[in-house]
């Protein structure tokens, strides 16, 4: 097993190298030169933008990033070029390359933050076709039941992007963070499909919970939101085919303030299915007893203590656990007599 993971680490290594080196030729040696120059000015804005102290630096920094984002993005076949040194903003290709979305965060004051987003095509000629998102989460009093356009875009910034397919259609699952707030950060997980203008359409009735045992309506969207700077579980595991998501519950037991929300050691799932991603309710079949357990308080689940809660053994249960250990020390019955 261990040669056949090598071996298909080896391969996407060559396939991705051999696919740098093409988009490499596609440019040619005095666009690459005109693309470094601006990826260096971007590379300069882009961290003023994300880390300068002052609001209105930051406003500044971010609107010469933008324009000059567009002007590089102009020069011919710059889709292939991945402006790699530019950090804080995300680029992300498609699994197909068949567009490459950039998204970032513009933080106006501890309180408040937006997002700004393009998607890129790539074109035959060369020629840019680029068309902004507008991020609209303010004014949206229930974003996880509507289907969106570029115009009114739920803003994140995209940390990963899944392809997947049904009835011949791509559907391409995003994954990104909102700031959100002073006290909480929201997680985003939606599908981006093409309409046949090619204008992206953003959510849609994808996230199912027909499987439940309780039953809840279909998510357009699914969000999470919780304390800051607490690390949540988002994101599409390949080696187990899901999307893995942390169970969330508030750690103050204050259930409507969801700035209180902390992973509690459980995990949900999604699985795509006949063109959804249907909810699993346990992503792993185990159970752990958690009676009298408080992790927040050092007190780990116990599976089945000898002592009380005194000290004191408990004879009876002593005596049944040795009976039963004796009995697996004599091994199964020898029937071959």
């Amino acid at each position: 097993m261990k040669i056949i993971l090598i071996r298909f680490s080896l391969a996407i290594l060559a396939i991705f190298s051999f696919s740098q080196g093409v988009f490499a030729q596609i440019i040619t040696p005095a666009d690459r030169k005109k693309l470094q120059a601006k990826e260096d000015t971007l590379k300069e804005f882009a961290r003023y933008l994300n880390t300068d102290s002052l609001q209105e630096d930051r406003m500044i920094s971010d609107s010469v990033f933008t324009r000059t984002l567009v002007r590089a993005l102009k020069i011919k076949n710059s889709f292939y070029y991945p402006f790699d040194s530019v950090r804080g903003i995300s680029k992300l290709y498609a699994p197909d390359t068949s567009f490459r979305i950039f998204t970032w965060n513009i933080q106006f004051d501890e309180y408040y933050s937006r997002q700004k987003g393009a998607i890129q095509f790539p074109m035959r000629d060369g020629s840019l076709k680029l068309i902004a998102l507008r991020d609209v989460s303010e004014f949206t009093a229930n974003p996880e039941d509507s289907v969106r356009s570029y115009n009114n875009w739920i803003g994140a910034v995209y940390y990963n992007m899944v392809k997947t397919q049904y009835n011949g259609k791509n559907y391409y699952t995003l994954f990104g963070i909102d700031n959100n707030s002073l006290e909480s950060s929201k997680k985003w997980m939606e599908v981006l499909t093409f309409n046949q203008k090619n204008e992206p359409v953003f959510g849609g009735p994808y996230f199912s919970y027909a499987k439940d045992s309780v039953r809840q309506k279909t998510r357009y969207r699914f969000s999470l939101e919780f304390k800051k700077d607490t690390r949540v579980m988002m994101n599409y595991i390949p080696d187990l085919g899901v999307i893995l998501v942390d169970h969330l519950v508030s750690e103050s037991d204050e259930p409507d303030h969801k700035w209180t929300y902390v992973p509690d050691g459980d995990n949900e799932a999604f699985k795509w299915e006949n063109g959804k991603w249907m909810h699993v309710d346990k992503a792993f079949d185990y159970k752990v007893d958690m009676t009298g357990a408080d992790l927040y308080l050092g007190k780990p689940p116990v599976g089945d203590p000898l002592l009380d809660a005194k000290g004191n053994r408990d004879e009876k249960k002593l005596g049944d656990k040795s009976n039963k250990n004796k009995e697996k020390e004599k091994g199964p019955p020898n029937n071959d007599n």
